[in-house]
């Protein structure tokens, strides 16, 4: 399997974050890829080959003008009223307030922004269209015959939605790239997130659509980030009703419960027909893992991938999350090594 890598993911290091009432050690380094490539290596998975850019063309696909022009430039608006920090929102637009787009910085900063724990940079919007380009060229490869393909992408994307970035992300790299797929000509295309954390982007993206069929496994927004999105009774609207299935799960799910899960899922997209398959992987289901609740453990990320081979279409994996830094290579390799054997 072919991995699709970019250095330029090291552009995005903001060294903290906010979390729980406190700035803490950023749990989204760059040491997280640095780890990922470097099992890829280890393993001898494939060629690892460098992003052709895309430029902007793709990612508007998907994403509001809006959003992709103020993330453009949102350090250098920042750096102009606040020198020396970095942006952070302050207060967003609730349910009882108008969604006007403001012309501050300060407030388009709160209109846009998810939350308050994805800093910007003076070069996260580099490392972000490098990431798109990864995800795009990683679908190039499965267009073009490859039976797999791996988009190690950083930062991350599910989170990011039409016009909102948060959640460690700024563009869907996922959806831009099942998009392309589209775009391509593919009449049908499913996306699996397998991530700890509901990929409510994603989601929120094709949730009136027919096209692309959206499946999530994850932890219970009752308890687990992103909160508002997640649950099982969202099953699409409109043109997409019947198309988007939620498989919200307990803190402390082991492979016992998530295994039928998985199961369920893959057989709903298999039924679906696509004529690709992408997959949000994040790995941060990890018993160690530092910021959720699940149980799973090595040798289940194998399962997982042997799992999604059973969908039978080309399928192409998008690196999402995972916070056991030390292990996150192992599992994310485990999952596409797994898929292999049983592909």
């Amino acid at each position: 399997m072919k991995t699709v890598y970019s250095d330029d993911h090291h552009l995005h290091d903001y060294g903290q974050e906010l979390a729980h009432g406190e700035f803490v050690p950023a749990y989204e380094m760059p040491r997280r890829a640095d780890t990922v490539i470097a099992r890829v290596r280890e393993r001898k998975l494939g060629e690892v080959m460098a992003p052709a850019r895309h430029g902007l063309d793709p990612v508007l696909r998907v994403h509001d003008r809006g959003l992709v022009e103020f993330l453009s430039t949102a350090w250098d608006e920042w750096q102009k009223v606040w020198p020396g920090t970095a942006p952070l929102p302050l207060s967003w637009p609730i349910r009882s307030m108008r969604q006007v787009k403001p012309q501050s910085i300060g407030g388009r900063l709160a209109y846009y922004a998810l939350d308050a724990c994805t800093p910007i940079t003076a070069t996260s919007w580099q490392a972000a269209t490098s990431a798109a380009d990864v995800a795009v060229t990683a679908a190039g490869l499965v267009k073009g015959g490859q039976r797999a393909a791996f988009a190690l992408c950083r930062p991350p994307g599910h989170h990011a939605s039409r016009d909102n970035f948060g959640g460690y992300c700024f563009l869907n790299n996922a959806a831009i790239a099942a998009q392309w797929f589209r775009d391509q000509g593919a009449a049908r295309v499913a996306v699996l997130d397998v991530d700890y954390h509901h990929g409510n982007g994603t989601q929120a993206i094709f949730y009136d659509r027919a096209d692309v069929a959206f499946a999530s496994l994850h932890g219970d927004p009752a308890n687990e980030y992103p909160y508002f999105l997640g649950y099982a009774d969202e099953t699409g609207e409109g043109a997409g009703a019947g198309f988007t299935h939620n498989y919200p799960l307990p803190r402390g799910t082991t492979w016992d419960a998530y295994g039928p899960a998985l199961d369920d899922a893959v057989a709903r997209i298999k039924a679906y027909g696509p004529e690709a398959l992408v997959i949000s992987l994040g790995v941060d289901t990890f018993e160690k893992d530092q910021i959720s609740k699940f149980k799973l453990r090595h040798d289940d990320y194998a399962r997982i991938g042997a799992a999604i081979a059973r969908v039978g279409v080309p399928t192409l994996f998008v690196m999402e999350g995972g916070y056991a830094v030390d292990e996150i290579g192992v599992n994310a390799v485990n999952v596409l090594e797994g898929f292999e054997q049983a592909a």
